[in-house]
């Protein structure tokens, strides 16, 4: 990864991981290292190599440096005496990049949207080492950050995770003695609180948007801004609050961690990789957890480690845009090349020093770790299971950032029934319009249908190995498209043609799901044919996808797509086909580790009643039908 020695493993502390404080330091100066040979002579600017983002260079350079600051700030945090250089080499780039004489100078707040967000990443920043950097700033240079960072007061921004962006701007001008407005923050709290789901979760906007924003923005940001209001009796309820619901979130988040480290691989923005890892250290961080330290740190090490080893940052020190390596496809459409860099808050835990408990605990184990596991997530509607080769999966039934009735494409990032630690949705080709992989659709013209805007069913836990979980779509097909697709949302259709009801149930073992699906025809069997797409593999990673059909269903194929996903190789896609009988139709479908993965489930019964033998010998019984949503169609 880098040419500076790699510390020794410690397994004694670290049995899991083997790492220890000094490897995610190492880490931290790799990539302040790496910016070097970006930095503008006045040091205002990193443009980091590559093609332009969609703001622009002058945009780039800034959140290039920004997002490196944060990094600077937590290792400058962390270790006061021994960053004076670090220290003066960003406090110098702060004076040049708000000075309105500079060559370097950052665009406006009130100009540009995006740098409304390099603001809170500054802000936040200048908040952890304030005694370092903003000791260092003469009162013109003050100044000129109170004057840039005042360009968000009373300042618009979408209704979404932006909101804490204001906050802990505003919130640092307060600190500091300037002018703010204590009704922007009200404001801002007034969104957010609206965003709030059970069990610590926020949906980033008002639709069904749950994805790693839930973690690294709409649950670490809270934690910073209650360290900026420290002792203030008029904020004391709220931030209890809310590293009440921090813990919360990692009740569930610690449980979409493969033992391998790697991240669930849904939603937008993961371009940002280990940022994934700044809700455990923002646990740690706020000293109030009821999460053993121990775990914390596994959690958030595991998952920095798991893309060291992947080559992220590679031997210059960078991130790319990609997720092991470079793969700019998996970009959204305004990332630059310092985007990247937001995976500073995975870093967060180097502002802890080494005394602190969550470097002295010893590793304990995550819930992969432990062996097979299943959860029910509900906020986001999702039946969390693990299984003895260390992969998580998520089942998903409630996520496709959209609302109920909105029948738009499908985001591949949001709206597949199936998202893991192991394997990546498809991603470009034409399966993207035409969605195969971990999908149900009913064919037109050989395209499958879509299933955004469903309306989700109930999630639940059956016993202590199984668990299930449903939802009810419209079929639809995009006829004619906006030509915008994003990773992040999806294409937008401007005509769209609906079709049929689509019950789906899914009951969740291990490495097994078995699937129930039902399509609503007028009157029995009809010349519509519904398909059932598995795990799409990537790769030759020892990994086994399966389709194996249960009740009627025709045929199993399996579709080699290529070079569709951020993962290394081309993929394949397992399928079943059979003719719409308006019955449940019936398959079962695994992930994992060939050698490690039972045999298939059988399934035995007539409607309403089904019972399921796993290969472990246990059965499960269920009824499909009740579990399904019935307000937008009537239960037959």
């Amino acid at each position: 990864m880098m040419a500076r020695a790699w510390p020794a493993l410690d397994r004694e502390i670290s049995p899991y991981t083997g790492w220890r404080r000094e490897h995610l330091l190492q880490v931290a100066d790799s990539l302040l290292d790496g910016a070097i040979r970006y930095t503008s002579p006045g040091g205002a600017r990193i443009a980091y190599p590559g093609a332009p983002g969609g703001n622009g260079p002058d945009v780039d350079g800034l959140e290039g440096f920004a997002r490196t600051f944060m990094t600077a700030a937590f290792r400058i945090a962390g270790d006061p005496v021994g960053t004076s250089e670090l220290a003066d080499r960003f406090a110098r780039g702060i004076a040049s990049g708000v000075d309105s004489d500079s060559s370097e100078r950052w665009p406006r707040l009130e100009d540009v949207g995006q740098a409304k967000v390099e603001a809170a990443a500054l802000a936040l920043g200048l908040h952890i080492a304030r005694d370092q950097v903003w000791a260092r700033l003469d009162d013109r240079a003050r100044g000129n950050v109170v004057d840039y960072l005042s360009g968000f007061i009373g300042g618009a921004y979408p209704p979404s995770n932006w909101a804490w962006f204001r906050i802990v701007v505003e919130q640092f001008l307060a600190n500091v003695g300037a002018e703010y407005s204590a009704s922007d923050i009200d404001e801002d709290f007034a969104l957010l609180d609206g965003f709030e789901r059970e069990h610590g979760w926020s949906s980033d906007g008002s639709s069904r948007a749950y994805d790693h924003y839930s973690g690294w923005a709409l649950r670490l940001y809270p934690i910073i801004w209650a360290d900026m209001v420290g002792d203030d009796p008029a904020w004391a309820a709220r931030a209890t609050r809310y590293r009440t619901a921090l813990d919360d979130y990692l009740d569930d988040s610690l449980h979409l961690i493969g033992a391998d480290g790697a991240p669930l691989a849904q939603g937008r923005s993961l371009v940002y990789r280990f940022a994934t890892a700044g809700p455990a250290w923002a646990a740690a961080f706020s000293g109030a957890s009821r999460h053993d330290p121990g775990l914390l740190r596994r959690a958030a090490i595991g998952q920095v480690a798991h893309f060291v080893r992947q080559g992220a940052p590679d031997a210059n020190g960078l991130l790319t845009l990609g997720w092991h390596g470079a793969w700019r496809d998996l970009a959204q459409v305004y990332s630059g090349p310092g985007s990247p860099h937001w995976a500073a808050k995975g870093l967060l835990g180097i502002a802890l020093p080494p005394e602190h408990p969550v470097w002295t605990a010893k590793e304990r184990p995550l819930p992969a770790d432990r062996g097979p596991f299943v959860r029910a997530i509900s906020a986001p509607g999702w039946v969390a299971s693990g299984s003895a080769d260390g992969i998580v999966r998520v089942v998903n039934h409630g996520t496709d950032h959209k609302n109920e009735g909105e029948y738009q494409p499908d985001g591949p990032l949001y709206a597949k029934l199936g998202y893991s630690t192991a394997t990546f949705p498809v991603l470009r080709g034409e399966h993207v319009i035409d969605p195969l992989d971990q999908h149900v659709g009913v064919l037109r013209e050989g395209k499958a249908s879509h299933r955004s805007g469903f309306a989700r069913g109930r999630v639940a836990v059956l016993d202590e190995a199984t668990a299930i979980a449903s939802s009810r779509s419209r079929a639809h097909w995009p006829l004619r498209l906006a030509g915008h697709a994003d990773h992040g949302h999806g294409d937008a259709a401007l005509e769209t043609e609906l079709g049929p009801w689509i019950d789906i149930v899914s009951v969740v073992r291990g490495s097994w799901e078995v699937r129930f699906v039902r399509v609503h025809v007028d009157s029995g069997a009809s010349d519509l044919t519904v398909r059932i797409g598995g795990w799409g593999v990537t790769g030759e990673t020892g990994l086994e996808t399966r389709v194996v059909p249960v009740r009627g269903l025709d045929r199993v194929e399996v579709a080699h797509v290529g070079d569709v996903t951020p993962l290394d190789g081309d993929t394949i896609v397992p399928y079943a086909l059979g003719t719409v009988t308006g019955d449940w139709q019936i398959a079962a479908l695994s992930l994992g580790v060939a050698e490690r993965t039972d045999s298939p489930p059988t399934v035995s019964g007539a409607a309403p009643s089904w019972t399921i033998r796993w290969g472990t010998g246990s059965s499960t019984h269920v009824l499909p039908g009740t579990w399904c949503h019935t307000s937008a169609h009537e239960e037959r």
